[in-house]
């Protein structure tokens, strides 16, 4: 640890809510310079997610409804890390299970923290390339609302930058794996 960036001191941790897919958790903690306070914290076990890519160069995503926004948004398929599983495992399943493919060629594009300011969710992002279209339709849980959507990596750029909603963890794997695409 670099000098004078000693970690605050835990005072006290209240859980508020466990829940299936996370925690919220309430920390009192005293900083270096003696301060003390309230830090919340959403407690997740990390996702994975999965930048599909057909042979045609086409980007697979979802437009999915999310409550919190009370509305539909374009997102690559990720899902929950369970316990005992690795990433890589993870998005395997989801990609199946979400959009119906599976992949021939995967690479790790790298790991990024999702909202660092109240969350310790990790994603995950890897490019899966070859995909092979499984003749199953895709096997959403019942708490999802998604519709498959291709589009070339311009039509995505295109998407975000003309403000349609895209999530972050969707618009940085983009950009982790656009030197890969087409």
């Amino acid at each position: 640890m670099a000098p004078g960036l000693e970690p605050p001191q835990l005072l006290k941790q209240r859980l508020f809510y466990r829940g299936h897919k996370f925690n919220f958790e309430v920390n009192r903690l005293r900083l270096p310079n003696q301060a003390e306070g309230d830090w919340e914290c959403v407690r997740h076990p990390g996702g994975a997610l999965a930048v599909p890519v057909t042979p045609e160069g086409k980007l697979v995503l979802v437009r999915q409804y999310r409550f919190a926004v009370q509305g539909r948004i374009l997102e690559f398929p990720a899902g929950t890390v369970e316990p005992n599983e690795e990433p890589f495992e993870t998005i395997k399943r989801e990609i199946e299970e979400e959009i119906g493919y599976r992949a021939q060629n995967w690479k790790k594009l790298g790991e990024f923290f999702l909202a660092p300011g109240y969350s310790d969710e990790i994603i995950y992002a890897f490019l899966a390339q070859d995909l092979e279209y499984l003749d199953v339709p895709p096997h959403q849980d019942v708490d999802e609302d998604m519709e498959t959507v291709l589009m070339t990596p311009q039509e995505l750029e295109q998407a975000i930058l003309n403000g349609e909603p895209v999530d972050a963890k969707s618009i940085s794997s983009f950009l982790l794996a656009r030197p890969f695409l087409n």
